[in-house]
């Protein structure tokens, strides 16, 4: 018989053994998503940031809600919810009212602190623009792959409905 056909077994649990290893080595290599830094709650301009279990329109309407000077004589105005706290960092809603109608809807933050985040919100949050603007109120549907996302997004909107008076 030739030596290369014989059965090695103690060839194969050698390399068994180095291919259990070197998974576990890859597996420990990767980095799991970490939360986004304190810089990510900065960009909301100067608003003091609030938990989502502090959703009062009372508190949160002196600072995040403003309008133009000449906007009362049109009835348009714009308002801004609470930042809410998710699992991957904050969010917060700016609305846009004319007449009583919102008009326009905008995240000011939402979690952008690595690639995955940015490619979520990409297309989450202009889906859940146009949700806001077709069913005008806070009762709008999840996106799927984005949940803390479209959560942070609701909470924040009906704080920002809240504020306006809606």
């Amino acid at each position: 018989m030739h030596a290369l056909k014989k059965n090695r077994p103690l060839r194969r649990v050698t390399l068994a053994a180095a291919a259990t290893v070197t998974g576990f080595v890859l597996l420990l290599s990767l980095k799991p998503h970490t939360a986004p830094t304190t810089a990510d709650a900065s960009s909301s301009a100067g608003r003091s940031p609030s938990s989502s279990s502090s959703a009062s329109p009372g508190g949160s309407s002196g600072n995040s809600s403003g309008t133009s000077g000449g906007s009362k004589s049109t009835g348009t105005r714009t308002v801004t919810g609470d930042t809410v706290q998710t699992r991957w960092g904050p969010v917060q809603v700016r609305i846009t009212l004319k007449e009583g109608r919102i008009t326009e809807s905008a995240a000011v933050a939402y979690p952008s602190g690595n690639p995955r985040d940015q490619e979520i919100n990409s297309y989450a949050i202009p889906q859940l623009r146009r949700e806001t603007l077709a069913a005008q109120s806070a009762q709008i549907d999840s996106v799927s792959g984005a949940t803390y996302t479209s959560d942070g997004y609701k909470q924040s909107l009906q704080s920002a409905l809240d504020s306006a008076g809606l």
